[in-house]
């Protein structure tokens, strides 16, 4: 007698990580954490990697009730990372962080998406909307990153070619999608180059496959969103309604209403816009001006 199969017992209930992070707290990878370091309970009980809740179930984090309810509103910024700084809120070795620049919240938390590296400056977002920031920097989103990038050494076709082919690396294969030439001579030459995933250190690892050494590396572009110019490193600005509902759309997600800025917000924004704020960060910072490359219709 042939048996009919039988379909998997449907799981009740929601990810407990998942919950956290669309409340705001954070990414789920640090409400992971959370857990594990034991500061979340479920109905009086401590809760473990795996549990999942329901709408009835009695949340705690820190020992405080959480309003499960996600937000209906969310915030999303630009920050322009300096060289220098690291992208966790704290660092063991006392290194200032991108988290001491940004706007302070009553509610929630800054969640960045993606992370740039120490020596890597140029364009970080961050959002309220933990659910946001998961679905930008899951693998399957095909984000396009756009880098500038000064290399030293002799580059020609066929490097660049291999390039664009694909080169494999400790984690498997990678490749640029677009290569251009930026300009300069001898060890000030530029490139800009596009990658669609944002694994630890790859624009620097594939050109080091090549021999080659990258000397200054700059984030100009994630997906839609282009830094603009009047935001020098160190400095931050609220991301505009078309630049929101950009991200949403790069999520697949329902667009949520922007949660806008306090008037003090707004002050403080500006006045870092200020002619001597500008001439400092300027003075501080000199990069050359170059204007990143348009994305492509796919």
């Amino acid at each position: 007698m042939v048996t009919e199969p039988t379909s998997a017992p449907d799981i009740p209930g929601e990810k407990l990580q998942k919950v956290l992070a669309r409340t705001g707290l954070g990414s789920r990878r640090e409400m992971e954490r959370w857990i594990e370091a034991g500061r979340v309970k479920i109905n009086g009980a401590p809760a473990k990697l795996g549990d999942r809740v329901e709408t009835s179930s009695h949340i705690q984090v820190d020992n405080k009730p959480l309003n499960a309810a996600p937000a209906e509103k969310a915030r999303c910024i630009l920050y322009h990372k300096p060289v220098g700084e690291v992208c966790s809120r704290k660092d063991p070795q006392g290194r200032p962080t991108v988290f001491d620049h940004l706007p302070k919240l009553k509610s929630g938390r800054w969640i960045s998406i993606g992370r740039l590296d120490f020596n890597t400056s140029g364009v970080l977002l961050f959002t309220t909307d933990g659910d946001l920031a998961n679905a930008l920097m899951h693998p399957s989103a095909n984000i396009e990153r756009e880098y500038m990038v000064r290399v030293m050494g002799g580059v020609g076709g066929e490097m660049i070619q291999r390039l664009l082919d694909g080169v494999m690396l400790d984690d498997g294969l990678a490749r640029f999608t677009d290569i251009q030439d930026g300009g300069g001579d001898g060890i000030n030459h530029w490139y800009y180059v596009v990658l669609m995933e944002g694994r630890n250190r790859e624009v620097r690892r594939l050109w080091e496959s090549q021999g080659m050494t990258v000397s200054r590396l700059k984030r100009v572009r994630y997906g839609e969103v282009f830094i603009p110019s009047k935001v020098k490193q160190g400095q931050w600005t609220e991301l505009t309604s078309k630049e929101i509902k950009s991200l949403y759309r790069m999520g697949s997600m329902e667009v949520k209403a922007p949660l806008r800025p306090t008037r003090k917000e707004l002050e403080v924004m500006e006045r870092q816009f200020s002619k001597k704020a500008q001439r400092k960060a300027d003075n501080k910072h000199k990069r050359p001006a170059r204007k990143p490359m348009r994305k492509k219709n796919r």
